[in-house]
């Protein structure tokens, strides 16, 4: 074989996310998500039509071209998605091309699909109703996976939450950013994110009555305001009504909460 190319070799030794290789953290990734689906290498050879060493292959060396990945990621259940994603300082040089006619405000962000055909579009912000002991487990760090019956999976990377408590608090009290958003059936997402749910086995079936499949939202920065908003002001100045599960931001509400709390709590 022959020795790699100087240049390849910077580049390779160059590319490392927490000080591990790039392509070791792909085909960790992968064998994860194959055992979060409860399939084994052959499970998953059988269903690609491939021998089981190519499977084993992928995971282990995670160098795989974009149409080999996709037909990985369909074979277990899943869809591959892959972003470009642009914040409002970002996208401005890009714009001074005259292609991106987009408008953001600050904390928003595009999104470009760079696989598969969707068009750009700007992350909106949500808010999810929580009942009060698990927003409480949110805030303070021990509850770090949101599980719901439906949510956008194209949501975009860095999707930030405002955190409504329901009864018997009934407030805005805080906000999080969606870091990913994950689409299993029922057994692997107990599997995988019912200890993270910070839910009991019999809580989650109860939820999850009637579907096959659940959503994992993947929590992180969450911060409590320092004056939580009440439902009898949400709905004065807002026209707002709970959620049973989310809903996107109006864009006054949204406005208000980013000019009344720039700084939450620490």
């Amino acid at each position: 074989m022959n020795p790699m190319p100087k240049p390849t070799r910077n580049l390779v030794k160059a590319v490392r996310i927490q000080e591990r290789d790039l392509s070791r953290v792909v085909g960790d990734s992968l064998r994860a998500l194959r055992a979060a689906a409860g399939l084994t290498q052959t499970d998953l050879a059988d269903r690609l039509n491939v021998g089981q060493a190519a499977i084993s292959k992928i995971e282990h060396r995670g160098e795989v071209q974009l149409s080999s990945l996709q037909k990985y990621v369909e074979a277990i259940g899943a869809t591959l998605r892959i972003e470009a994603v642009f914040d409002a300082k970002a996208l401005g040089p890009v714009q001074q091309s005259g292609k991106l006619l987009y408008e953001l405000k600050d904390g928003e962000q595009l999104a470009f699909p760079l696989f598969g055909h969707a068009s750009p579009e700007p992350k909106r912000d949500v808010v999810l109703s929580i009942h009060p002991v698990h927003s409480d487990r949110i805030f303070d760090g021990s509850k770090t996976i949101e599980l719901r019956r439906r949510f956008p999976v194209s949501a975009a990377h860095g999707t930030l939450a405002y955190i409504y408590s329901t009864s018997p608090v009934r407030a805005m009290v805080g906000r999080a950013q969606i870091d990913d958003v994950i689409k299993l059936p029922l057994k692997s997402l107990w599997k995988t994110y019912g200890k993270m749910a910070q839910i009991s086995r019999n809580d989650f079936d109860d939820y999850f009555s009637g579907v096959s499949d659940g959503f994992a939202l993947k929590i992180a920065k969450a911060k409590p305001f320092r004056r939580p908003l009440d439902l009898e002001e949400l709905r004065k100045r807002f026209g707002f009504e709970p959620p049973q599960s989310f809903l996107y931001a109006t864009p006054s509400l949204r406005t208000a909460l980013q000019n009344e709390y720039p700084n939450v709590s620490d």
